[in-house]
């Protein structure tokens, strides 16, 4: 099973335990929100798992896919309180499947504020 693979298996069970086993110790997480990269595997499993909660209802789908030899860009979309938001999850695995380094892109603005919002409100719950 490829860490592709292991990510769809994820978003489809929403597992946590295997988000975690999916995340290498150093991963890296980039946010349309934040502005430093998030290091580490706590603090990206956090952001990971949080935008699960906020994004990954049951609108959600990835509807596009771009991959090369270590990584993939998935196309989603999604419809949270009538606003249509549109990006891409950029994902680099390692030799073994596990995330190095995910970033995530969102249009448009006014999808980014709401889920900047919503966001922070998840990431406080799990505090």
């Amino acid at each position: 099973m490829t860490g592709l693979d292991s990510w769809y298996g994820y978003m489809k069970s929403h597992d946590r335990a295997a988000l975690w086993d999916l995340l290498h110790p150093d991963a890296v997480f980039e946010s349309p929100v934040v502005h430093s990269p998030q290091r580490g595997r706590d603090i990206t499993f956090k952001y990971l798992a949080s935008a699960e909660q906020v994004l990954g209802g049951p609108g959600f789908s990835y509807v596009g896919e771009w991959k090369s030899e270590s990584g993939a860009v998935l196309e989603f979309k999604t419809l949270i309180d009538g606003i249509e938001i549109n990006g891409v999850d950029i994902i680099t695995f390692d030799s073994e499947g596990r995330i190095t380094h995910f970033k995530v892109m969102v249009r448009p603005l006014k999808a980014i504020n709401m889920l900047h919002r919503l966001m922070a409100e998840q990431l406080a719950a799990q505090s």
